[in-house]
């Protein structure tokens, strides 16, 4: 299934952590935190401005970025677990 966000909303996968801290110790499942780190899947085209006029977002499919904890809606989509967020939830691009 192809999806495309509306508006200035944006698709995004996180990032898988470490199963091992760097000391060998092996985290359960329980004990994990979800990341805040993530790749961007999809981008919507924008939101507009008070003139109507289109603003393009500033995050690009493909960019890694942070977002907060309690950030965006999870859904499913083709059997992925993706987020949906707007881009004013994202914190910053990780170069």
């Amino acid at each position: 299934m192809a999806f495309r966000p509306l508006g200035d909303r944006v698709l995004v996968k996180r990032v898988e952590e470490e199963e091992k801290t760097k000391g060998g110790i092996i985290i359960p499942d329980t004990a994990k935190e979800k990341p805040q780190e993530g790749e961007v899947v999809a981008v919507g085209p924008g939101a507009r401005d008070d003139n109507g006029k289109l603003q393009p977002l500033d995050v690009k499919a493909g960019d890694r970025i942070l977002f907060g904890k309690w950030s965006g809606t999870e859904v499913k989509i083709d059997g992925k677990d993706l987020l949906i967020m707007k881009e004013s939830d994202v914190l910053g691009v990780v170069e």
